[in-house]
């Protein structure tokens, strides 16, 4: 009854998944003079702190697509088999916001060099399709009901973007550069694995329906987003003097993401049933 080819229809959604996307900054250039003080100006760790965060996305939406396969029944009871499968991915695009104001990490002896720096991040991150390639093992608790594990690849196409705002605020003595505009992405095909199970009831001759779980992995991506750069002059009035100095300084942020996640589905499917034994005919 089981053993052949078969080919059929699924439709389900795809929830969960990993850690969101991180972004994270690196100071890369704090060089101020503070007109006769120490360097009081971490405005390359200031900017690189503001533009650190976690974005909580949760990947999801709706897919469907086809499979086709092939079973083998053994031992009257037990079925193997081979299966692989393509789904189109809807609604998983998952966008962020943050909004940060980071304060000074300088001793602010200069008044200027007190300022905050003000970061407006925005993150996505989407699912765009996945197959799989999977062995199948079931049990036939029923000739026609069979429970069965199911593990292999996973393949998908994934994309992800990160756009980050950012500007040094209350620089009354204003030469600045104008603020920073950061932006990079990410799209690919990936591979990775996927396990899981399911059940499968043969409800008519050569058709049955099936419930299936699958937890899918393609892995972790980093890519850069950009570099801030920061040229400031400032008058300071601290300890009583009137001092002036400026100097430049820079960061870089990076973002990083996982693309995993779970699938629940429900499909049909048609068996060709082209290797199945003939009819014994009954002699008088």
């Amino acid at each position: 009854m089981w053993t052949g080819f078969y080919a059929g229809l699924n439709a389900g959604g795809t929830f969960g998944g990993g850690n969101g996307l991180t972004t994270t900054g690196v100071d890369l250039l704090d060089d101020f003079n503070g007109g006769g003080f120490p360097a009081t100006g971490l405005y390359g760790a200031t900017s690189a702190l503001g533009a650190t965060h976690v974005f909580n996305q949760s990947a999801g939406g709706f897919l469907g697509g086809g499979q086709l396969g092939y079973n083998y029944q053994f031992y009257n009871a037990f079925v193997a088999g081979l299966e692989a499968d393509i789904q189109g991915v809807a609604g998983s695009s998952n966008n962020g916001n943050a909004a940060t104001l980071a304060p000074s990490l300088g001793v602010p002896f200069a008044a200027n060099l007190a300022s905050p720096v003000a970061t407006f991040s925005t993150a996505s991150r989407s699912l765009d399709y996945i197959g799989t390639v999977r062995g199948r093992l079931g049990y036939l608790i029923t000739p026609t009901l069979l429970v069965y594990a199911t593990g292999g690849l996973a393949y998908g196409g994934v994309n992800s973007s990160v756009n980050i705002f950012q500007t040094i605020l209350g620089n009354t003595d204003p030469i600045q550069t104008p603020p920073s505009i950061l932006g990079g992405g990410y799209s690919n095909t990936r591979a990775g694995w996927t396990a899981g199970g399911g059940m499968e009831w043969m409800f008519m001759p050569n058709w049955s329906a099936k419930a299936e779980y699958l937890y899918y992995d393609l892995g972790s991506a980093s890519y850069p987003v950009g570099g801030a750069l920061y040229q400031i002059r400032f008058v300071g009035t601290g300890l009583g003097c009137s001092c002036g100095g400026g100097g430049s300084a820079a960061s870089a942020v990076s973002a990083a993401t996982r693309f995993n996640g779970h699938i629940v589905r429900a499909g049909v499917n048609y068996h060709f049933n082209w290797f199945a034994p003939a009819p014994v005919l009954a002699k008088y």
